[in-house]
């Protein structure tokens, strides 16, 4: 039974976050400008999470599944299981976009460095430190609207608008990924791995760090 709930709860994650980088990326493809990509993603992560909370929790995220790890809210054998569900279901994404899309469409969909007269709008370092707060900002609203006993029930709402603001901050620096799986997906989809260690080491940064702040610290269980 305890398998079988696992199960279920991978293939959630694995549909939440195929949503995400399926409308992320045609989001992009279709230029509704920063705004509009930001609603986009906040949007779909707002319902997405709403709809598979009861179910796995609603992560959605590999940084979130981190700090929920790192907090003590989910074992490391569930964590790896959803981390595989993870980027299952972003690479399935990625690959239908490309079938529908292009292989060029979903490059540019990936999330990447910003460039001004092909010069690096910021560095590296820069970039891991911009998606480690961000990224922050959200597992830290996951922990205090979802995972504390005393959280306000908004389902995914307040979740979404975290992905929005860090998208409108980060999006035209670092493209703004918050989610590990939202530059994986597309990335082995398409072969744009430019900057890919940046997407793995902030987001995941981020989340030990608000797994240590609201999970270890401010948390107050019933």
């Amino acid at each position: 039974m305890e398998n079988r709930n696992l199960l279920r709860q991978c293939v959630a994650e694995a549909i939440g976050t195929f949503a995400l980088i399926f409308i992320g990326v045609g989001a992009i493809y279709n230029n509704p400008g920063l705004l509009g990509v930001a609603l986009a993603h906040g949007l779909t992560i707002a319902v997405m999470v709403s709809a598979t909370g009861g179910i796995s929790g609603g992560h959605l995220n590999p940084a979130v599944t981190f700090g929920l790890l790192v907090g003590g809210k989910i074992s490391f054998r569930d964590s790896v299981a959803y981390w595989v569900a993870q980027l299952a279901g972003a690479t399935a994404a990625g690959f239908l976009c490309v079938g529908l899309l292009g292989t060029a469409a979903v490059a540019g969909g990936t999330p990447d460095i910003s460039a001004l007269n092909g010069v690096p709008v910021v560095s590296i370092c820069q970039a891991i430190i911009i998606e480690a707060v961000v990224t922050f900002f959200l597992v830290f609203v996951v922990y205090g609207s979802a995972v504390d006993a005393r959280a306000p029930k908004i389902g995914g709402l307040a979740i979404g608008l975290a992905v929005a603001i860090g998208i409108l901050f980060a999006g035209p620096l670092t493209g703004g990924a918050l989610n590990p799986a939202r530059t994986f997906g597309p990335a082995l989809a398409s072969g744009h791995w430019n900057n890919h260690l940046v997407y793995w080491a902030g987001p995941m940064l981020g989340g030990l760090l608000a797994g240590l702040v609201y999970g270890r610290f401010l948390i107050r269980e019933k």
